[in-house]
């Protein structure tokens, strides 16, 4: 696969939807002492001398970036033990994402939207920052400093959201924690039109971190999704930074659910070429890291088993006359729920299906086990027919009748074998039966019979999600497509074709609002003499940089595309004559002071610039945009780099 075949990141719309969210000033971004450093090490005439006078001003910053130093020195070196050392080791690059990352973690430790875990976000994102940073020292996919800033920063795009949106946010986490089968990215796009890993991406972009990785950090989520070079730098950062991620998630789960998630690890971990002893090793030296970085950082960090210990298999019982699980099917563990009102029973059931390795968990009446069969979400649920609060056929009807409970696999304990019962029962929605007193081998029988139809349920899962995984990749090409029609390839810009569309959009809205409406015609001054002097790869270039400096003297609610080879379209939301004019000079001006270089080359540039503003007098938005033209057209027989209208004042 060549590497000319480029992922898609976030596109032309989104990214004009991200612009006006920065607008706004609510995103999470850097403040004090760590914005100040961020901006010294952006000038170029900053010394060492500078930048560590500026450190020594944060002394808790100034701790983490010595142990950030010692963390990637090379093996042998004496440890550092001054921040001119550290400065040294990291660079330049280093320190300024690691001062945004820090800031962000002092800064939004809590919030507003109540169903987001902070403490447990922080504390998943400081795991995948160490082991990401421990991932890349070991593959050389990125340099470990900068490895341990894409880690803390890989689901920012979930901070921001709870910050934005702290409300409609913690609806959806609700919404999500009540239907495990909802996919997040889904509902963050019905909600928000956009999902929170491109929000992350957009934001990493926007911070000056290279596409080298914020390519990576776009996917990791849906590695198979990107088309990325097998071996190559990109894709050996998507997988570091996925299995940092699993990493994390078995670090942070319970203890039970632990050893499930360990083939998934050592899967994630093959595609880095790294064997699964040395993995467990790897893993078991970033959970030390990790204690260590929560004490300074003040995030919390949990106790973690030996990784080596969670892999193994649990043991099985032995095979003999009284297990419950005897016969040709090799053995499966299971989340088992006995509801009872009878202790013995309960002790009885719980001590023979936990000897045999199943996760068992009980209830001792109706009411208890139903809802804790919704918090759980068992396998099999072993229940007694006569109880008090809600009887076994009850309960059955109950959890039928909701999404949890359909899935369940339910056996019903009974003293009776009157057949009308029975009918009564599997109407109800009972799987099986069985007659007490209890035996074992019978037992053992009917829940071999469950297994089999929990096996067939999960491969029906497994084709509903490859189903739903393949909906996902046709609707992320669909995008790439929709994307693609509507964006200039060489300035990222808009096109022609999204201009018009866009500012038909426009139109119809003031026209209803009578709200103000102006647009810009920009043409670059001569570029014709600098493509039949230097050729048309220089004169792209110039294009690009005009392009970038037209967009940094344009406002937020602005839009301008790039409708031919040296023109471009500038539509102004709610803005008059004058407001467009100061625009247009401002934008005017900003070119002027670009100074480009092509070819090794320096050059200056200049535009025109026609302004107008929609009035009654005109019909739709081609006589708006002709308008503009004029004005353009004016500016240029005036001698060129100006702003220029044909209408007059009001």
């Amino acid at each position: 696969m060549s590497n000319d075949n480029r992922v898609s990141q976030p596109g032309a719309l989104l990214l004009n939807g991200f612009e006006q969210l920065k607008a706004g000033g609510d995103l999470p971004s850097p403040k004090g002492a760590a914005l100040a450093m961020i901006r010294l090490t952006q000038k170029d005439s900053t010394s060492l001398a500078d930048l560590t006078h500026a450190v020594k001003t944060d002394p808790a910053f100034a701790g983490r970036l010595i142990k950030s130093a010692n963390c990637v020195r090379p093996v042998g070196r004496r440890p550092v033990a001054s921040i001119q050392d550290a400065l040294t080791i990291l660079g330049i690059a280093a320190v300024r994402s690691l001062a945004l990352s820090f800031s962000l973690l002092s800064g939004y430790r809590s919030g507003n939207c109540k169903k987001f875990d902070y403490k447990r976000y922080w504390s998943h994102s400081l795991v995948t920052a160490v082991a990401l940073q421990a991932l890349a020292l070991r593959t050389r996919a990125a340099p470990a400093d900068e490895a341990f800033s894409i880690g803390l920063l890989a689901r920012v795009g979930e901070l921001a959201l709870a910050t934005l949106y702290p409300d409609k946010f913690s609806r959806l986490l609700e919404r999500a924690s009540l239907d495990r089968g909802l996919q997040m990215p889904a509902l963050e796009r019905e909600m928000f039109a956009m999902t929170h890993g491109e929000l992350t991406t957009a934001m990493l972009m926007d911070w000056g971190m290279p596409r080298i990785y914020t390519d990576p950090v776009f996917f990791f989520e849906n590695p198979e999704s990107a088309n990325f070079a097998e071996g190559s730098r990109q894709a050996m950062l998507m997988h570091a930074l996925s299995l940092a991620d699993a990493i994390a998630d078995v670090c942070l789960a319970a203890d039970s659910e632990r050893r499930n998630m360990m083939p998934r690890l050592f899967m994630l971990g093959s595609r880095l070429s790294i064997e699964s002893e040395a993995l467990s090793t790897l893993c078991d030296s970033i959970a030390t890291d990790w204690a260590e970085w929560g004490a300074l950082l003040n995030v919390e960090a949990a106790s973690v088993p030996p990784f080596e210990e969670m892999s193994r298999p649990p043991d099985a019982p032995a095979l003999g006359s009284d297990n419950l699980m005897p016969g040709g099917d090799s053995f499966y563990r299971m989340r088992m729920l006995v509801v009872d009102d009878d202790a013995t029973m309960r002790k009885v059931l719980t001590t023979l299906l936990t000897q045999c390795g199943h996760e068992v968990f009980s209830a001792n009446d109706g009411k208890q086990g139903f809802e804790m069969a919704l918090d759980l979400n068992p396998q099999i649920m072993i229940v007694d027919w006569v109880m008090p609060e809600m009887d076994g056929i009850e309960l059955t009807r109950s959890l039928r009748k909701t999404r949890i409970g359909r899935g369940i696999y339910i056996l019903l304990l009974t003293g009776l074998e009157d057949e009308e019962k029975l009918v009564e029962a599997f109407d109800s929605g009972v799987d099986d039966f069985m007659v007490k007193p209890l035996k074992p081998r019978v037992l053992g029988a009917r829940l071999r019979a469950g297994q089999r139809v929990i096996r067939l349920q999960q491969e029906i899962e497994r084709d509903r999600e490859e189903i739903r995984r393949f909906a996902a990749e046709l609707a992320v090409t669909n995008r790439r497509l929709q994307e693609a029609a509507l964006t200039d390839a060489l300035t990222g810009f808009p096109n022609r074709r999204y201009a018009m569309e866009r500012f038909q959009q426009e139109w119809s809205a003031v026209v209803r609002s009578g709200r103000p409406l102006s647009c810009m015609m920009v043409d670059l001054d001569a570029f014709k003499i600098v493509n039949d002097t230097y050729g048309h790869d220089v004169g792209d270039i110039v294009l690009k940089q005009v392009a970038a400096a037209i967009k940094g003297g344009l406002r937020g609610p602005d839009v301008v595309c790039r409708i031919g080879g040296d023109e471009f379209l500038v539509i102004c939301p709610d803005t008059d004559r004058e407001a467009a004019l100061l625009c247009g000079e401002r934008v005017r001006h900003a070119v002027e002071m670009q100074q480009i270089v092509a070819g090794g080359m320096y050059f200056k540039a200049s535009i025109s610039v026609g302004v107008a503003t929609r009035d009654d007098s005109m019909a739709d938005p081609d006589a708006l945009i002709k308008m503009a033209d004029r004005g353009a057209y004016q500016a240029k027989n005036h001698g060129r780099n100006q702003v220029a209208t044909v209408q007059p004042a009001p």
